[in-house]
Order: structure tokens, then sequence, then C-alpha cells
């Protein structure tokens, strides 16, 4: 008698545990067990249930976990245990909660995770060591192993350009995580200043194009002396200032030469270069697609986070400074990284160059299962992922596409074959939206 209820009490322990391990846990005894400083429901779209907004508590440093501590801002969209998880994988702030492509396409569970050091997720002091791909990847992994009890379907991570490279990061560091990953037009940079922007710029679009731009590039700084005091009128509207870069002369050509890159990534229109364009509009034309803000102060101080690891892990890119001789008079090749006044002031900056050398193996070799979109006109698909003979992983390059580029806005073809994927690495029915 006491062998059999010892065997009944076992068998109820296996199956409670057995429940858990799989899935059974409800969504508020999920919540309920979270060491998080707050969670509340909030305003759910459409296609969730039910949404929450939650500050899973953190430690600064994964290697000392009884350490301090940090809130890190996750936005949790609800529809079902059955159904896959999406997990967004920000490379900055999170700011609002928000239905993603893939969330929309796979009718999902989201789960939107703020990235370490930004806005709501920044620990009361900082110590930029702490702001590493391995420390971010470790805050993910943490956040998905705390949500798997409550789920049973596949999981998914996914980004935007360094959300992109976040997902890239975590799956390094973390494969057995999640089933599925597909990074947007996310870049693997080889150093600070990756030198493949160089040649890409030199041969994107087509050459009537590449010249508009320059000859636009080359009006703007010869007008400059009729040009700047625009920028001076408006940062006194706008309360701008300029201090970091090295003052607001240095920021008129910095945003000049940064014009060029912003034109190919977000897919302007050689059509609409004002070169014979009056004062005001070849001013409001470099405004809004060279962007001076870029440049300014408070802008920098939000970004900090981003060229800190940009200056140590991720990389960036700079400027061709030779092609401008003679009309550049405060903007410089220094021998340093370009954007190193972006970073943290008086930190410590030393660049890790295997970290992406590593990761490329690991793309090229040990990867499975993932879905990399890119667009061709991007300067970002310089230095895009390589697979080489990777047959788990696919790689999607939409022609004439820019940073912009998602799977809706695929060819065809190109959507047909991303669906495909998703449907065989996920095993959900997709037959619906094809």
């Amino acid at each position: 008698m006491i062998k059999e209820k010892h065997a009944l009490i076992l068998g109820f322990l296996f199956l409670l545990f057995a429940g858990c391990g799989t899935g059974r846990m409800t969504l508020e005894e999920r919540l309920a067990t979270l060491d998080a400083a707050g969670i509340k429901e909030i305003k759910a779209d459409s296609v969730f249930k039910s949404a929450y907004e939650l500050m899973i508590t953190q430690p600064v440093d994964h290697n000392a976990p009884e350490g301090p501590k940090f809130h890190q801002q996750v936005f949790l969209s609800y529809v079902g245990p059955e159904a896959p998880v999406v997990v967004i994988t920000e490379g900055y702030s999170a700011r609002r909660n928000y239905t993603s492509e893939l969330a929309s396409l796979l009718k999902c569970n989201q789960i939107i995770i703020e990235h370490r050091y930004f806005d709501e997720s920044t620990p009361d002091s900082i110590d930029w060591k702490y702001l590493t791909t391995w420390q971010a990847a470790t805050d993910q992994h943490r956040i998905i192993e705390m949500f798997k009890p409550l789920f049973r379907g596949k999981w998914i991570t996914a980004g935007i350009s360094k959300g992109g490279q976040t997902v890239m990061f975590h799956s390094y560091y973390y494969p057995d995580d999640v089933d599925v990953r597909v990074p947007y037009v996310g870049p693997l940079n080889f150093g600070p200043e990756d030198s493949r922007m160089k040649e890409f710029l030199e041969n994107v679009g087509t050459t009537e194009c590449r010249e508009k731009v320059f000859s636009f590039q080359q009006l703007a700084l010869k007008k400059s002396d009729i040009l700047y005091p625009m920028l001076e009128k408006l940062s006194q509207e706008k309360h701008w200032t300029f201090e970091r870069v090295g003052g607001m002369k240095k920021a008129y050509e910095m945003t000049v030469l940064e014009y060029e890159f912003a034109f190919w990534q977000w897919g302007a229109s050689c059509d609409e270069i004002p070169l014979n364009g009056s004062d005001d509009e070849i001013f409001s034309y470099l405004a809004k697609t060279g962007d001076f803000s870029y440049f300014e102060d408070h802008s920098i101080k939000y970004y900090e986070p981003f060229f800190y690891q940009a200056m140590t892990e991720i990389g960036y890119y700079g400027y061709q400074f030779d092609r401008f001789k003679g009309l550049l008079h405060y903007a410089a090749d220094d021998g340093k990284p370009e954007f190193i006044f972006s970073a943290p002031q008086n930190v410590e900056l030393e660049y890790n160059y295997e970290f992406a050398k590593q990761v490329d193996d690991y793309l090229k070799t040990k990867a499975r299962h993932f879905i990399f979109i890119y667009g061709e006109n991007d300067p970002w698909s310089a230095s895009a992922a390589v697979i080489d003979g990777n047959k788990e992983c696919i790689k999607v390059v939409r022609e004439g596409g820019a940073h912009s580029t998602r799977i809706k806005t695929l060819s065809d073809e190109q959507k047909s074959l991303v669906l495909n994927k998703l449907e065989e690495w996920l095993n959900v029915d997709l037959s619906y939206i094809k």
C-alpha cells in the first residue's frame, strides 16, 4: 500500500513537472512568478488577445548575478499557448508596443525586448564595460527562458538593422534558444570603419545617379556661405547644439558627407535631387535627406550606447574625405574612427576585431534556420552576412531595395521562398497568405 501511494505521488509529480516543461503554465501563473519591477496590462492590437508591459529584473553583469541589477523593458502580446512566438530583439529603445511584420503574418505571440542601456533599460549607474554583445544576448536568453513554460509553439527571433545584428549575436551565443531567426537588413561589420562601404558606394545604382549624388554634395559645400546661415537659424528654432562633433560648421560639412550614405540607405530618388533648385530648396533637401540632427548633441547622447558598441564590437562606417579636397574646411580625417566623437567620452574604447570573424564563421558553418533579408542598394548590404555553402540558411536580396526592405516588399518569387521556409521550419500553414 505504501509503495502504491509512493508511486502515485511520484506519478503526480512527474506529470506536474512534465506539464510545466511542455508549456502547461497559464499566462497569469507565468506573470505571477516573474522577477519584475512592474507588470502592467496595456491595450492590445487586434492581432492579440491581451498585451503587457513588463520591467524584468536583470543583472548588470550576468557573470555576477547577485550583483547590481537593472530593469529591462519588455512588451508581451499574447495570442495563445499553441501559437509560435516571435521575439523582437531591439537594437535600441523599444519605446512602445507595436505589431511586427512576422507577428502579423503568423498571427502569433510576440515579445519585444528593449536593448540594455537604452531608455527604460538603463542601469542607475552606467559601467560601459557591461554593454557587450554577450551581456545583451544573455538578457534575451533569460527572458526567452522565462516565457518558454508558457508556450508550446515554435520560437523565432527577428530584428531590423541593429536589431538584426542582435538576432545574429544572440544566436551565436545561444544557438538552441529558438527555431528560426529573421534578421532584416542587419550588417556584420569587420571594424569601426568597415572598408567594404567605400567599394559599395562606388558601384551602387547607376553611374548617372552616383554622379548626381556627388554633384549635390559638391554644390552644398560650394554654397556653404549661403546655406550655413540657414542651419544657424534652424538650430536656433530647434534649440540644437553641436559641441560634441566640433561645432556647427563641422556639423554642416559632416551632414553633406553623410548625405551620400543616407541617400542610398533610405532609397531616395535621383529625380528629386535639386541641382538646379533655389537655395531654400537645396537647404531643405539636404536637411531632410542628410539630417543635421544626426550630429546634434541631444541626438548623440541618445545614441551613445550604440556608438560604444560600434567602437568596441559591432562596427560602423567612415567617409571618403579625399573626394572633396579644397571643399572641406572643418571635417577631416584625423586617423581615428570617424564617429568616435559619438561614443561615451573619457571611456576606454578597444575594438575587438576577432568577434565579427567568429560570428562570420558561425554563420557560414553552424548556423541553422536563418532568413537574411537585405536591400540591394542599402549600404549596409556591403557588410551583409555571408552564408556561403550553408544550406541551412537562406539570404534574400531585394533588387533595388533599401534599408526599408521587408518580406512584404520582396518580389513574389522571393516572398514565396521566405514563406515556404517559415512553413517548413515552424511547421505552420501559411497557405492563406501565399
